[in-house]
């Protein structure tokens, strides 16, 4: 296998996990089977506080079907957004402002025993948000998420013809962000999406804030961490080249060590509109004890 240096080995991973278990007696007891606890036990869920962090070329909003469906369930929902995104017309932010917009809003609603998701981006604000609210977390959960390296720019985990892009992209504007244009939009990140559908989500698009993808981002703290994590993958999403030292799972899901994998039908974004009721079963399984 190959592994990572930037976090524990494997194997370490697992005696820590196995450690936890002893010292916490988190043995789980054992129930007679009947049909009737089973079907009980398929319509209750645990009630779980939920952070929503979404990615790029995104607001909040992209989490509204979901987050309505995980209330349905009797689930505490925030979705919070943070600078340069929705209604913040000031591009000019960095992953450390946003970092620190994110975990001011859980320490500001006294949040605890957080569920914290990202999607895409938002995968390495969940790393990096960990670091500061530690305490505050239950269990960290990467929904086609970037996991980066310590040390790692995220611009460094795309292929070089997308890099190159990026940067004229970013050279091009007149505010230094970077805006897909519809025909990469379409093919990659709303792939399984009508024609309708894909133009309906890309007029809602604004331009991205750059710098976040330039900066390396010092992650020892969090590859030191014993918060539990899973990773969700859907497997027709091809925001990131699939196979070849690229995409979601395995490539960023094995830095993760043990971790729970949880895989589902989807692409990018467009799924989260079209089916969020599954999506939104998909990351309680991926949150829940």
């Amino acid at each position: 296998m190959n592994m990572n240096t930037n976090s524990l080995s494997y194997e370490q991973e697992w005696l820590n996990a196995y450690n936890r278990a002893i010292s916490e007696e988190q043995w789980i007891p054992i129930y007679p089977s009947s049909a009737d606890f089973q079907q009980d036990h398929r319509e209750r869920q645990e009630p779980l506080t939920f952070v929503l962090i979404h990615g790029s070329w995104a607001d909040a909003s992209f989490w509204d079907g979901i987050a309505a469906e995980l209330s349905k369930k009797g689930h505490t929902v925030y979705v919070p957004e943070y600078p340069g995104h929705g209604a913040d017309t000031n591009k000019n932010v960095t992953h450390a402002v946003i970092t620190k917009s994110i975990a001011d809003f859980i320490v500001s609603k006294n949040l605890h025993n957080v569920v914290l998701v990202g999607h895409s981006f938002g995968g390495s604000l969940v790393q990096t948000v960990a670091q500061i609210v530690p305490d505050r977390l239950k269990r960290l959960v990467f929904l086609d998420a970037f996991v980066l390296k310590d040390g790692e720019m995220l611009v460094e985990e795309l292929p070089p013809a997308a890099q190159e892009a990026f940067q004229q992209l970013r050279q091009s504007s007149n505010n230094d962000t970077i805006m897909l244009p519809f025909p990469l939009f379409r093919e990659t990140f709303v792939n399984l999406a009508s024609l309708k559908l894909a133009q309906s989500i890309y007029s809602h698009v604004t331009p991205e804030p750059a710098k976040p993808f330039y900066e390396k981002l010092d992650l020892k703290k969090f590859y030191s961490l014993n918060i539990p994590k899973s990773y969700l993958y859907l497997t027709e999403d091809n925001a990131l080249p699939q196979g070849d030292g690229y995409g979601w799972h395995p490539h960023m899901s094995s830095r993760l060590g043990v971790f729970r994998l949880i895989k589902d039908h989807g692409d990018h974004i467009s799924t989260a509109k079209t089916e969020p009721a599954r999506l939104a079963q998909k990351i309680y399984e991926a949150g829940r004890d």
